[in-house]
């Protein structure tokens, strides 16, 4: 039976940016969750509203991005260090969204969307949710997936609550499926995928869509 989630260890809200502190703490691990909210899926016209970042000692941290926002340095300092591995599920989206919005490049990626898809093909299911539920043992609550994050400064605790859930699962579910791709011989397969990750989303902010369609 699946487990609900317990609070993180710790949790802070940041306007605008991380604190230099929080972002000296992340800037010595190997590897980050990370996951955006934002008004909607199309970029340039629905704006990223929060950035959630996790790391392996289960500290979250969430970053409120104010409407016409354009710089966040903290936080791109550390999206753009090359020595720390960025987790996202469906990293096609949040890296659109922290380019088009604030000029962040990130890299480098690991998308536990792309690596669910590759490794588990005995399921047809590759949500964040499912695969969490399947790897990590928990079971996330989606019900304020589609809210108003546009409301920053008002942002409700069920919120909030689902901002850090979100986030705090992939770097244990990262784990497990990269274990699960390199037991399969499809682990280097993957890793070119994660490399294409920044041309499709730079396709996406252009609204080219899927070029590779017939």
């Amino acid at each position: 039976m699946a487990l609900s989630p317990t609070p993180p260890k710790s949790f802070n809200i940041f306007d605008h940016d991380l604190s230099e502190e929080c972002g000296r703490m992340f800037n010595h691990k190997s590897a980050l969750a990370i996951d955006t909210e934002a008004m909607g899926l199309i970029h340039g016209r629905d704006r990223l509203c929060l950035v959630q970042i996790c790391d392996d000692s289960d500290n979250v941290a969430c970053i409120r991005i104010e409407r016409n926002q354009k710089k966040a340095p903290i936080l791109q300092s550390l999206m753009e260090n090359q020595s720390i591995e960025k987790v996202f599920h469906f990293a096609r989206f949040d890296v659109a969204a922290l380019a088009s919005d604030l000029g962040i490049k990130v890299n480098p990626i690991f998308c536990t969307k792309i690596a669910s898809r590759l490794g588990r093909t005995y399921s047809p299911r590759h949500g964040l949710k499912e695969v969490v539920m399947e790897l990590v043992n928990v079971e996330l609550d989606k019900q304020a997936q589609s809210s108003d994050w546009g409301q920053v400064n008002e942002l409700s605790e069920k919120q909030l609550a689902y901002a850090a859930n979100d986030v705090r699962y992939l770097l244990p579910a990262k784990e497990k499926l990269e274990n699960m791709l390199k037991r399969e011989g499809r682990w280097e397969l993957t890793k070119r995928c994660f490399q294409c990750i920044p041309v499709m989303s730079d396709l996406d902010i252009n609204r080219f869509g899927n070029i590779f369609d017939h």
